[in-house]
């Protein structure tokens, strides 16, 4: 399987784990059922045309923000997802900062249990 589409879908799955894992801890955090899947791809996509664009802010602008800059883009690909897909509500920005560390904890669990079970390379068994 190429190696951009293993991506896709590791950012995929992952954020639509954190995505969940938000929605069944923040009382205020809904999607809707038929929505989950337009959110999950507005989410992706939002953090993909942001990703960069942050990160290359923040070198210029604010070096220090660099440890920190996926929190950065999952905040702004939460509010951007907000604006732009129905039948999806942060809740308040209490929700948003909570659901921010939530999305970004269940997507980074995902991906690395995702890169070490799903998509490990023959290559690297002993």
């Amino acid at each position: 399987m190429p190696k951009f589409v293993q991506t896709a879908i590791m950012h995929l799955v992952g954020n639509t784990a954190g995505l969940i894992l938000a929605m069944l801890l923040l009382p205020g955090f809904t999607i809707d059922p038929l929505s989950i899947l337009v959110v999950v791809v507005v989410f992706t996509l939002a953090q993909v045309v942001l990703g960069p664009l942050i990160t290359k802010l923040s070198e210029k602008n604010v070096p220090a923000l660099m440890g920190g800059i996926a929190l950065v883009i999952v905040f702004f690909g939460l509010i951007l997802t907000d604006m732009l897909a129905t039948g999806f509500s942060i809740g308040g920005i209490s929700n948003l900062l909570a659901a921010t560390l939530l999305v970004w904890l269940g997507a980074l669990i995902a991906n690395v249990a995702l890169q070490n079970f799903v998509f490990k390379s023959p290559s690297a068994k002993k």
